[in-house]
């Protein structure tokens, strides 16, 4: 039989997904998660710094990393130099601080365009589902294990579930956009 709570969990993990992405996004303000992105290469493979250090966000506009490795330290503040972030960190024993400057127009805009061409790929996402989905019904159908009338209304089902996802993403794309432009 047909389970709509399959599809249902797989748009809600590409939802999940789709704000953890979000959040690895600079807004002009000091976000732990802003490092999520960026792998250090120690120990012969690819690390999170989350994984080396204790990453810390006291104030609006600086991020703290507590290294727990003195020798990790300058491994990390390279790694930070390379990212495209485009912070300049500042070493100061086994601690590393990252000043975020603030947003500048053409780079407003550009986390703008960044954002809505992320939640376009989510929206994508969520219309495979439902269309992995209507497939499977089809299939159903086939094999006559359901009636057509009950293939129209998980249809429906399915469409409902992939209206409401693709209206929670674009309210995040929203608010994301106010959050950046009025920093």
């Amino acid at each position: 039989m047909f389970n709509q709570n399959i599809y249902k969990n797989k748009m809600s993990k590409t939802f999940d997904k789709f704000l953890k992405d979000l959040s690895t996004l600079s807004t002009g303000r000091a976000n732990a998660n802003m490092l999520d992105l960026i792998k250090v290469d120690i120990y012969g493979q690819k690390m999170p710094i989350n994984q080396l250090a204790t990453i810390t966000a006291p104030e609006a506009r600086i991020i703290n990393i507590q290294v727990w490795d003195i020798n990790n330290v300058t491994l990390i503040d390279s790694s930070i130099k390379k990212s495209d972030l485009g912070l300049n960190p500042q070493i100061d024993g086994t601690i590393i601080r990252l000043p975020i400057p603030d947003l500048s127009e053409e780079r407003r805009n550009e986390l703008k365009k960044l954002i809505k061409s992320m939640g376009e790929q989510c929206k994508v996402s969520i219309r495979n589902i439902r269309r992995e989905a209507n497939d499977t019904l089809k299939n159903i159908l086939k094999e006559k294990k359901i009636s057509e009338d009950e293939e129209k209304k998980e249809e429906k089902n399915i469409q409902v579930i992939t209206d409401e996802s693709i209206k929670k993403i674009d309210e995040k794309i929203l608010n994301k956009e106010k959050e950046i432009m009025t920093i």
